[in-house]
């Protein structure tokens, strides 16, 4: 019996064993949580990309409404020149309209006129005469000359007639003024006629800036 055992009170009683050595327990992984996770990410990824592609569909079919004639533009009570602005204005006589960088007015419109000029010289219609006295603007930067070429009246039987060249040289003085350059900011008044069947009834009168331009709609109420 060893004598390191025992002290002076009697035999010694065994400590408590000592700890284990301490290391790193790998925490276990929760499988089925993790692919819960990743099922629901990858159907909220598939959910934003058919939504994208949604979005830039709707997008890429819309039209740009401001894609339509740049140069027919009533002013003066009418908000643009479009048809169901025209189909709104069944009147026109006394608006503005532009076209290019011409502002017109028709002030006037009559009909059943057999002959222009005088007694002398003159000019006798077919049918009738139907003058169009209309005042023009030259609202660009720059002088510009207005001809009865490429003025269209039509019909409501959407029939088209074009200014006749020689009665507007005999009708009033105020028409020579169509020969004349129209400088920036001044307005003439001139008269444009056409030979039209009797009993015609005038849906429009189509007035242009030049014969390349896209023309404004005046209309004239089938008088």
């Amino acid at each position: 019996m060893n004598s390191d055992q025992y002290g002076p009170y009697g035999p010694r009683r065994p400590g408590p064993p000592p700890p284990p050595p301490a290391f790193a327990v790998p925490p276990q992984k929760q499988r089925g949580k993790g692919c819960l996770y990743a099922f629901i990410g990858c159907v909220a990824t598939l959910f934003l990309m058919v939504s994208c592609v949604a979005v830039v569909a709707n997008s890429g079919g819309s039209s740009d409404p401001a894609a339509t004639s740049e140069t027919s533009t009533p002013a003066k009570g009418t908000a643009n020149g479009g048809k169901d602005e025209e189909k709104k204005v069944k009147n026109g006589v006394g608006r503005e309209y532009r076209d290019g960088k011409f502002a017109f007015t028709v002030t006037k419109v009559k009909k059943g006129v057999k002959q222009v000029g005088n007694q002398y010289l003159g000019d006798t219609a077919q049918g009738q005469f139907v003058i169009i006295s209309v005042t023009v603007k030259n609202i660009g930067d720059n002088a510009r000359t207005f001809t009865h070429h490429n003025q269209t009246l039509i019909d409501t039987r959407n029939r088209e007639f074009e200014a006749d060249p020689e009665a507007s040289m005999w009708s009033e003085q105020d028409t020579k003024s169509f020969l004349q350059q129209i400088n920036p900011g001044n307005s003439v008044k001139g008269k444009l006629i056409y030979d039209v069947p009797r009993g015609t009834k005038l849906k429009a009168v189509k007035l242009h800036d030049s014969m390349f331009s896209g023309g404004t709609t005046v209309p004239l109420g089938g008088r």
